[in-house]
């Protein structure tokens, strides 16, 4: 018999599962499922405006894709000019407060300002931020399952050390990334061809005494003698870490991380490349040189899975055009970022009409212009209300990456400093429906938006 007859053998067999009691282990307003910067975040701002929260995540830690899968980088607050700040809220105050503890780099010019966050500091941050808000915090905890009847959820299921147990809620934010409570609710999917491979991001010391040395060539040239694929990748400094550099040098392509299989084999075929490429430059450094594995990321960095079906899926010509919502609860101008799924390679898409594309590792940029010049250019975009609420489900919203967008859009709104917002917009729309004891997707935009101005967001 074939492995694959085996396998597909064991997955027409079933057990019986015994139906039982589980023990309500908390009952509160709002429930977060996923503890990353967006999660967190929401609970945040549902907490601070006096609702009872409780946050899930799997993880021994909150911060996601930052702290957990080591990107460390968060983008601009301001427009493309460096003229308007255009993000504030729990991101700006948490920059703020990291900046305190000296553990922030940061760019010197708005309109390209980035932020080089030292996420192991983050992580104690976002502990502090969670727990000061009075928010009930569950790590180490999985969530499996909802419980709901005639369309509206009651409560979720989840198991961790102590157990299994329900946590009842009110309202429901999904920020799991994946969208896992809505597909577990049957809610409609978009899934886009060709996915953008996720990265193992890791820190590595010693880069920069290899001198002239020029090792992004070695890799490319001598990859394959260590099992790697041409590909692309990125770094940068680690605050309060001198010669350490945060790397994001290999994709693990034709991978779909909402497969638990797939996830399996990109997080171990991930850790392989971080090893293959430092043995590449190991051989072919000048001798003498040495570099080192500071630190692994504890989860793949995961870019793209499948989104969540809403009231309105947001559109590349709504970003690239910079077109103004009435419903508007996130601002953003990074630029669209595809990562490209068939092979090496990256192409950014600007709000002036230029166009960069990379071939390859250590390749030079082409560059060009996919539209013509206009007198006057868009400076940034918005991500309406509308994305983050599915609508079959009354008291349920999305925040972060599942939300409703073509691949275009979500090549820019998907970067931290963009999702971070639309977590603070699901906890405050979940709260004010808590409040006025209606369902989320009612929540009237002009009421939304002046609350999460009132805490601090920037609305315009």
């Amino acid at each position: 018999m074939t492995g694959d007859t085996l396998r597909e053998r064991r997955m027409s067999e079933t057990v019986h599962e015994a139906s039982r009691e589980v023990p309500v282990l908390h009952e509160v307003d709002v429930v977060v499922i996923g503890g990353s910067c967006t999660g967190v975040f929401a609970a945040v701002r549902a907490a601070r405006l006096g609702m009872r929260v409780a946050i899930i995540e799997k993880q021994n830690c909150f911060g996601g894709t930052a702290t957990a899968g080591n990107v460390n980088i968060w983008h601009r607050l301001h427009d493309t000019e460096g003229r308007e700040q255009i993000i504030a809220g729990l991101t700006a105050e948490v920059i703020a407060r990291l900046s305190r503890r000296d553990a922030v780099l940061r760019g010197k010019e708005p309109s390209r300002n980035s932020y080089r966050l030292n996420t192991e500091e983050l992580k104690i941050e976002l502990d502090e931020l969670v727990t000061e808000s009075g928010v009930q915090p569950l790590l180490h905890t999985v969530y499996v399952a909802p419980v709901g009847e005639d369309r509206r959820l009651n409560a979720v299921i989840v198991e961790n050390k102590s157990g299994r147990g329900a946590i009842r809620a009110r309202q429901f934010v999904d920020a799991s990334g994946d969208g896992d409570l809505a597909r577990h609710l049957g809610l409609p999917f978009s899934r886009e061809e060709g996915l953008q491979p996720p990265t193992t991001c890791a820190r590595l010391r010693g880069l920069e005494e290899l001198g002239g040395f020029d090792w992004q060539a070695a890799v490319r040239e001598h990859g394959a003698e260590f099992g790697l694929p041409p590909d692309w990748g990125w770094g940068g400094p680690f605050p309060g870490m001198p010669g350490v550099q945060l790397r994001a040098d290999n994709h693990i392509f034709d991978t779909d991380a909402s497969d638990a299989a797939q996830l399996t084999r990109a997080e171990i075929d991930g850790r392989r490349q971080v090893r293959a490429l430092m043995d590449a430059i190991r051989k072919y450094a000048p001798q003498g040189s040495s570099i080192a594995l500071s630190d692994l990321a504890a989860t793949l960095g995961i870019r793209e899975t499948a989104r969540v079906r809403a009231r309105y899926r947001l559109s590349g010509e709504d970003v690239l055009s910079g077109r103004r919502f009435e419903d508007a609860v996130a601002n953003g101008s990074y630029p669209v970022d595809t990562h490209h799924s068939d092979g090496p390679g990256i192409t950014w898409r600007f709000l002036d009409g230029t166009e960069v594309t990379v071939a390859g590792r250590g390749l030079p940029e082409e560059q060009g212009r996919w539209r013509e010049e206009l007198p006057e250019n868009p400076t940034f975009y918005q991500v309406p209300f509308r994305c983050l609420t599915p609508g079959q489900v009354p008291n349920l919203v999305l925040a972060g990456r599942m939300l409703d967008a073509d691949r275009e859009a979500f090549s820019a709104v998907r970067v931290m400093v963009n999702l971070n917002q639309t977590g603070e917009a699901a906890g405050v729309a979940a709260a004010l429906a808590v409040e006025g004891g209606g369902d989320v997707a009612d929540v009237e935009a002009a009421k939304l938006r002046a609350t999460l101005e009132r805490g601090g967001s920037i609305v315009l």
